[in-house]
């Protein structure tokens, strides 16, 4: 049956009642189809929705109806509002979402995909992740098919026949990226820098501390990229001659500016679904693989904790722990990167043991190198002692006291 061309305030007509639907999530949510579900109400009843929802990008509940569930894997302020209600929240890091995925029934997909090129095929242009393994086994796929998205590479796509129904209207991808001066991140990239050579596969998040970190690497060469999110600075290496030549990177989702969603088309690019990108053995497999993470606090352990803060539960352990398992078992370099204080100083982020918000996401024997503005700590093969004098002696200058106290404290108890 050919694909059915549909009104966004008809989308309650396509969706199966009391389903479960896959949201394509991050940048490849199709604000119209998100607008469409709301309007919805209670025409959707009982229905679950799940997907990647990024905090600050993706602004939706899909709480249309007064039944309407949603499972997250990430906490949006939308979603936090009903945190423990018509929301869960699964605390897993990318290879078990991926399992959970395909364990799972899973009735119908939302998605945002570009035309039908020549061979009838829709590329998922700069969200790859879940929906490109999934779609096949999912029976209802509704897209929305955007001429303003990106075609990407890697990913075969979906082929416009295989659409349940489509809503088709442009809409802009004009993202902008976080471009103010910070000089903490500037100076952590410059103690992380020196730890990657040229010929490094590199993966890191988005955010003002990585992109630090990939700018500062400028001068490298032959870098490749293997990671499960990109962002505009990706472009800086590129356009500084950083990247090896051809395909240099691999990645599953690209959030940032119009300047990254352009160059994303080129063949210097591919995306691929989490069942690569964050695979344990292909990450063991590449030679002189660096995992950057960045985390809220570390503690003197060298635990670190990425999911709650100070208003509570934030985030999951995202992709994370598959990087670092892999940088693991590939003998690759496993770094964590984040600012010595928060509050303007007032509370350290490198911190006591037992004094942590939250659960740990990474554990002490994930990381080989801590790093803040003030230095970074190389943990690798330290004893408790040394391990936490080496963290106290990065941590912001005004807590080295109260933080050395505290430790002589805990480690009277081993």
């Amino acid at each position: 049956m050919a694909p059915v061309s549909f009104l966004p305030a008809d989308i309650a007509d396509w969706l199966p009642v009391g389903g479960r639907v896959l949201v394509t999530g991050a940048s490849g949510e199709s604000v119209l189809l998100a607008e469409a579900v709301m309007a919805a109400g209670e025409r959707l009843g009982a229905m679950t929705f799940t997907g990647i929802f990024v905090p600050g990008l993706n602004r939706h509940s899909y709480l249309a109806s007064a039944a309407a569930r949603v499972e997250t894997f990430f906490v949006t302020p939308p979603l936090k509002k009903d945190l423990g209600g018509r929301v869960e929240q699964l605390p897993l890091c990318y290879s078990d979402i991926r399992r959970r995925l395909r364990n799972i029934q899973i009735d119908a997909l939302i998605c945002m995909v570009t035309p039908p090129d020549d061979e009838g095929v829709c590329s998922f242009g700069p969200a790859v992740d879940f929906a490109a393994e999934f779609w096949p086994h999912i029976p209802v796929r509704i897209a929305h098919i955007n001429s303003a998205m990106p075609r990407t590479r890697g990913d075969s796509g979906i082929p416009f026949s295989a659409l349940t129904a489509y809503v088709e209207q442009s809409a802009g991808f004009d993202g902008e990226p976080d471009g103010s001066a910070d000089p903490v991140a500037d100076a952590i990239a410059g103690h992380v820098a020196p730890w990657i050579t040229d010929g490094a596969t590199l993966q890191t998040g988005v955010g003002k501390v990585p992109g630090a970190i990939l700018r500062a690497l400028t001068g490298r060469r032959n870098l490749r990229v293997h990671s499960g999110l990109v962002g505009d600075e990706v472009v800086d290496l590129l356009e500084a001659g950083a990247l090896a030549m051809g395909q240099a990177v691999t990645a599953g989702v690209a959030i940032g500016s119009r300047r990254l969603y352009r160059a994303i088309e080129g063949p210097e690019f591919a995306f691929l679904p989490a069942a690569v990108t964050h695979d344990r053995a292909i990450i063991a497999g590449i030679a002189n693989f660096v995992a950057i993470n960045s985390a809220l606090e570390v503690d003197l352990l060298g635990q670190a904790f990425s999911e709650f803060g100070p208003r509570g539960l934030i985030s999951g352990p995202g992709g994370a722990p598959d990087f670092t398992a892999g940088a693991r078992q590939g003998g690759g370099l496993r770094v964590i990167a984040l600012p010595a204080a928060a509050d303007g100083g007032a509370i350290s982020r490198i911190g006591l043991p037992g004094a942590s918000a939250g659960p740990v996401t990474l554990g002490r024997m994930d990381s080989d190198i801590i790093a803040t503005e003030f230095g970074a700590a190389d943990i690798r093969g330290l004893s408790y002692d040394e391990r936490a004098e080496a963290l106290v002696a990065i941590a912001a200058p005004q807590h080295r006291e109260a933080l050395t106290a505290g430790w002589r404290a805990y480690a009277a108890k081993l």
